[in-house]
């Protein structure tokens, strides 16, 4: 192991063990024993949040707004820690503690470039949950998303009905954006424009505005061009949902958060009734009760699995399994993932680039410490974020169906140190396209596929629930989400080899991708070779416990985000998307959990 990745560890293992010590001496006056069928009355918690991350911890924050709802999250991981806030360091702390370290099945159209065909899958297990460890960027999506999910049986989450939960959660710091109309300031969640840019970002917006593209707000009226991305920080530093929404309000006395609490299965009683949870912590298991509501935020891929594990799935695999079905629903299925593809990298003359060394010299150090700016403030060196419309799209629709992401870094820039191990790349594929170019200045121009036509599934892999589910994306299985990249890569390339970049030197790598050699380079061939090889997730999946109309028979939640044929029992994060939403999920993720609470403050109980 090098000593980078070693030194990230040990600051991990530092501060878990820190926050143990704090929560072990935790003895909360509900605790009991998870064989005691009846709780006394003083004990019973009314609404129980099963996951502390995007969505859970905006909802433990609005539900305990009311002093009369007593709440309780559960949280499987730690605490964020004072480094994994540092935009710089994104992605230094995936496959960590911090993370789930969930690993995708093999895939047969996809990530040919990655060890055994496996794609990593970084999942946030921290307070926060992926907010903790992602890469902050603030996109809605395209109201033309949340329109279709109405269409589709989703009432009352079409666009003019979640735009007010946008606006409700935001504390958008940049008057210049607050100026169109579309964010709003004074919410818990601030959200901040970039304070630092490498001298490549001009040659990057001129490289747009010459190549057709306009630069615009995509989170304002129209989606389709390019910004410099807002994102989920605050001072320079990352701004979790666990910042935002938590840590303002964890002394109210109706709010209880016990992390490192595992929760192993929903408790469902004859007359099919969510009653309670088990959860294990420090070695001890319990049950814990609800008066009210049981709330699932634990994430698209937790959230499907604790509902199977509880008799809440198909039918027939529940049956292999031997656990008794209580509502077969067609849980786990519906998954859906944006597709990043790698590969198109480029050299520059100029001394600017984000390279790992860069970050650690003392004047950008002291930059961060003192003032909150510099280098280190940019999430994993993205300079600029544009929607664009491929052939396959209809431009007069403004519903971009690719994402592209300039960085002023490749994934040469550790050196391997960092990016390596996190990634998965196969040994072949290191030496030959970014060892030679380690610590070289550079940049790189990913594709995001916005509407992969693809679709995966999780399942249980046992009734453990410590044995991570299967998790099978499916990438490109379909063929026309090789198309749409295709066409992405060649807009791409017309980008990169623009004269506003050539003035800094830029150039392509001198490299072949293995295995697609023999194609004339950059043909359509070889662009599909390099999309088949160098393709992986963008860290977006969604879609796992469906919701739309109640008689849909591919549905899991009903549009209120009940779990259907359960009472008390609801799903609330991203894996109630019908289908993708046209940006980073992070910000929608939000919306869902602020709507969600007022559903659920709004729902009248009989018991």
């Amino acid at each position: 192991m090098n000593i980078v990745r070693a030194f990230v560890l040990s600051i991990v293992a530092f501060y878990r063990k820190k926050d143990e010590k704090i929560e072990v001496s935790k003895q909360p006056e509900w605790e009991y024993d998870y064989i005691i069928d009846k709780p006394s009355i003083k004990n019973i918690r009314r609404l129980l949040i099963v996951g502390g991350g995007s969505s859970g911890s905006v909802v433990a924050n609005r539900l305990s707004e009311n002093p009369h709802h007593k709440v309780l999250l559960l949280e499987a991981g730690g605490n964020e820690n004072i480094f994994s806030q540092v935009p710089g360091f994104s992605q230094s702390f995936l496959s960590t503690q911090l993370d789930w370290n969930y690993v995708t099945e093999p895939q047969h159209f996809a990530s040919f470039g990655f060890q055994d065909r496996r794609v990593k899958w970084p999942r946030g297990k921290v307070l926060g949950g992926t907010s903790s460890i992602n890469f902050m960027i603030y996109s809605r999506g395209n109201r033309r998303d949340y329109d279709n999910w109405a269409r589709g049986g989703a009432h009352g989450w079409s666009w003019e009905e979640v735009f007010p939960y946008f606006l409700k959660s935001e504390d958008n710091t940049d008057i210049n954006v607050l100026k169109n109309g579309y964010h709003n300031s004074g919410g818990y969640q601030t959200i901040s424009s970039p304070n630092y840019f490498t001298p490549l970002i001009k040659g990057f917006m001129k490289s747009v505005l010459l190549n057709g593209h306009v630069m615009r707000d995509f989170n304002g009226p129209i989606q389709t061009g390019f910004a410099f991305p807002q994102a989920t920080k605050r001072n320079g530093m990352r701004c979790s949902t666990n910042k935002a929404f938590l840590q303002p309000v964890k002394d109210r006395p109706n709010l209880t958060i016990l992390l490192f609490s595992f929760v192993t299965k929903i408790v469902i009683d004859q007359y099919k009734v969510a009653r309670a949870v088990r959860f294990e912590r420090f070695g001890q298991s319990y049950i814990v009760y609800a008066r009210k509501e049981v709330i699932l935020s634990a994430g698209v891929v937790n959230s499907p699995q604790l509902l199977m594990l509880s008799g809440i799935g198909p039918r027939e695999d529940l049956h292999r399994l031997g656990i008794p079905v209580v509502s077969d629903l067609p849980v786990g299925y519906n998954l859906q993932d944006h597709v990043f593809t790698y590969g198109m990298d480029f050299l520059v003359n100029i001394p600017f680039s984000h390279v790992l060394y860069r970050y650690f010299k003392p004047i950008n150090i002291a930059r961060y410490l003192k003032f909150n700016k510099g280098i280190l403030t940019v999430p994993g060196g993205l300079d600029l974020i544009g929607y664009i419309d491929t052939k396959y799209a209809n431009k007069l629709d403004d519903h971009p169906d690719v994402e592209i992401n300039f960085l002023s870094s490749t994934l040469a820039f550790d050196g391997g140190k960092i990016t390596l191990p996190i990634l998965g790349l196969k040994r072949e594929i290191w030496e030959r396209c970014y060892k030679p170019f380690s610590f070289k200045e550079s940049f790189a121009i990913i594709p995001s596929l916005l509407h992969p036509k693809s679709r995966g599934y999780i399942k249980l892999r046992s009734t453990n629930p410590h044995d991570h589910p299967i998790i099978q994306p499916n990438y490109l299985s379909r063929f026309e989400d090789i198309l749409v990249l295709v066409d992405a890569l060649k807009e791409v390339l017309r980008l990169g080899n623009s004269i506003a970049l050539k003035i800094y030197g830029a150039r392509i790598f001198p490299r072949r991708i293995p295995g697609c050699e023999k194609y004339v380079q950059f043909s359509d061939e070889d662009l599909h070779c390099i999309i088949r090889t160098l393709s992986t997730t963008a860290y977006h999946p969604v879609g796992t416990c469906k919701m739309g109309a109640i008689e849909d028979p591919t549905t899991v939640v009903d549009p209120e985000l009940r779990v259907k044929g359960v009472s008390r029992l609801r799903v609330v994060d991203a894996s109630i998307m019908p289908t993708i939403i046209s940006g980073n999920t992070n910000a929608a993720a939000i919306m869902i959990a602020e709507k969600a609470s007022d559903m659920i403050r709004n729902t009248l109980y009989f018991w």
